[in-house]
């Protein structure tokens, strides 16, 4: 689902809201889910799940090419941790479509 599929499935759901208004909406959210992050704060939905910040130290990789050692410095990334509600409800909507490997 991409980001313009939500816009439509949230206009699509709520009829008193426009396109437009429900675009406003998704980013908002989304926006305020960013600057959250970029401010090293948790995010926490109850029944989906909560995004943190987790820290990459650095390490020493290897160029592919050359093979010469390249020092690569400390990351933060974005991680997202689902909850109980959600991975029971993926596991429960995967076990009834069978064991194929294909996405929607």
């Amino acid at each position: 689902m991409t980001r313009s599929d939500l816009v439509e499935e949230l206009a699509a759901r709520f009829a008193q809201l426009t396109h437009r208004d429900a675009e406003l909406a998704v980013k908002t959210v989304l926006d305020a889910i960013s600057d959250a992050l970029v401010k090293g704060h948790r995010i926490e939905i109850r029944g989906f799940g909560s995004f943190s910040i987790n820290r990459r130290p650095p390490r020493v990789g290897r160029n592919p090419r050359s093979g010469e050692s390249v020092q690569i410095p400390e990351k933060r990334v974005p991680h997202f941790k689902p909850g109980k509600a959600l991975r029971e409800a993926v596991d429960a909507g995967t076990a009834s479509q069978g064991t194929g490997n294909t996405p929607d």
